[in-house]
């Protein structure tokens, strides 16, 4: 599974009225682990940045005046995020950029070249409902140092998004562990995947010693609560199930 992170710097806020792309960084994920495959370009945008935006990201006209334009560079974006999932924070606002500049050059809007895009704005708003979610909050939230962020930078808040989506989303990875070697070919991990039903569990039955400690434990917390615990209010077994168990 490739996917890519990443995070644009802009003259403004807004395509829609001339603000452009400044600096784009992109950071590999191959399996959920860093590649240390990254893309980063500073982009000339051929204008000034708005004060404000010039104040968060600290990219003056001069230092952008001799980087490449997005045309040239465009191609290169492209070729790299082919195929992959692209992971972003606050996705519409970086894809309008993008999609705006593409479409100066005639080219297809940026969802078209990639696949699945991932907001984890959205995505830490469903996991922290009501609390603030910027990626420095997140950072703290997490325990991820972002000491060194002292303006933002594209290439690095994509390293730093890197490790706040993979400590996010850490409890969605697969419960099933792999019980063959894996071979890596290509920069691609295969693995054989356990199906469960092919599987011959053994079930080990409560010998009546067992059951009678049980019963005594039962009894005890009935006497705690005066009253009868929820272990008792369960179905029990079956003798048919029993003693299908003490055959398995």
């Amino acid at each position: 599974m490739r996917q890519i992170i990443l995070d644009t710097e802009t003259t403004g806020l807004n395509p829609r009225t001339g603000d452009r792309i400044i600096e784009i960084g992109c950071v590999e994920l191959l399996n959920r682990r860093l590649t240390g495959n990254n893309l980063h370009f500073y982009v000339n945008p051929e204008r000034d940045s708005d004060p404000g935006a010039l104040a968060v990201h600290g990219l003056t006209t001069e230092f952008l005046s001799d980087k490449p334009k997005f045309a040239e560079v465009a191609d290169q974006i492209l070729d790299f995020v082919t195929g992959a999932d692209i992971i972003i924070h606050n996705a519409p606002f970086d894809i309008g950029f993008l999609d705006a500049e593409l479409a100066m050059l005639g080219k297809p809007s940026f969802k078209e070249h990639c696949g699945e895009v991932i907001d984890t704005l959205v995505q830490a708003k469903q996991i922290f409902p009501g609390k603030r979610n910027s990626l420095d909050a997140l950072c703290d939230r997490f325990g991820i140092s972002n000491a060194h962020r002292t303006l933002h930078g594209a290439l690095l808040d994509s390293e730093l998004l890197a490790e706040v989506y993979l400590a996010m989303t850490r409890g969605q990875e697969s419960l099933v562990i792999d019980m063959s070697s894996t071979a890596e070919s290509s920069g691609e991990v295969a693995t054989t995947r356990v199906k469960f039903d092919t599987l011959s569990l053994p079930v080990i039955a409560a010998n009546a010693d067992e059951l009678s400690a049980h019963e005594a434990l039962l009894d005890g917390l009935d006497k705690a609560i005066k009253g009868t615990s929820i272990w008792r209010t369960q179905p029990v077994p079956s003798e048919e199930v029993a003693a299908s168990a003490q055959n398995t």
